[in-house]
């Protein structure tokens, strides 16, 4: 049985997620750019100073989950087999964390957001660069690499392209107006890095 949570988590929790709630709708009123740090405070009742208690920047409301699945990811990806490839065990790792899916409540609206605001999607490939951190010791281990061995770019060119794949595989869901499988156009993507000419 895990610790209870304390009144004060569960309190800041809450108002974590009612800022969040506020932010979003106002984003999706009237555009990411448009909406400022004053305004999300105003509207969710609280300072500006109690935002930043909350959240680094704007970016981190829309991203900030972002970070926890790279964690999510890396646990999953270590109860995966050594003997799997690093493309397969990967795969299946997102899979595990769903990754692949869009998430109820996750609307088209809101991923066309993301890749149409250059702030957020820097801020996303910010956050997958520390995916690749927190993966590349497991990847390095797949593929029988020393841990000093620094000079073979395999385990992060790996990564590096695994990332990459999911975020065009997300930008062409939302061209495609959410009407192609994620997980799908993932494959797709992953295939066409690994064929050989």
């Amino acid at each position: 049985m895990g610790t209870p949570t304390s009144l004060w988590q569960r309190s800041r929790e809450a108002v974590y997620a009612e800022i969040a709630s506020v932010a979003m709708r106002l984003f999706l009123e009237q555009g990411f750019e448009q909406t400022t740090i004053d305004e999300i405070a105003s509207t969710a009742g609280i300072s500006r100073r109690s935002f930043f208690r909350y959240f680094g920047t704007k970016e981190d409301i829309v991203l900030g989950h972002l970070a926890g699945r790279g964690e999510l990811v890396r646990d999953e990806l270590d109860q995966v087999p050594l003997n799997v490839g690093p493309w397969e065990a990967l795969r299946e790792a997102l899979d595990k964390v769903n990754a692949l899916e869009v998430e109820p409540g996750v609307t088209l609206r809101l991923a066309k957001m993301m890749y149409e605001t250059p702030s957020l999607r820097s801020r996303s490939i910010e956050k997958h660069l520390h995916w690749q951190s927190l993966l590349i010791p497991d990847i390095r281990r797949r593929m029988a690499i020393a841990e000093d061995d620094v000079s073979n770019p395999a385990p992060g060119a790996i990564l590096a392209s695994v990332i990459a794949c999911l975020d065009v595989a997300g930008e062409a869901w939302v061209l495609s107006g959410g009407a192609e499988d994620l997980a799908t156009l993932y494959d797709r993507a992953v295939c066409a890095v690994r064929e050989k000419s």
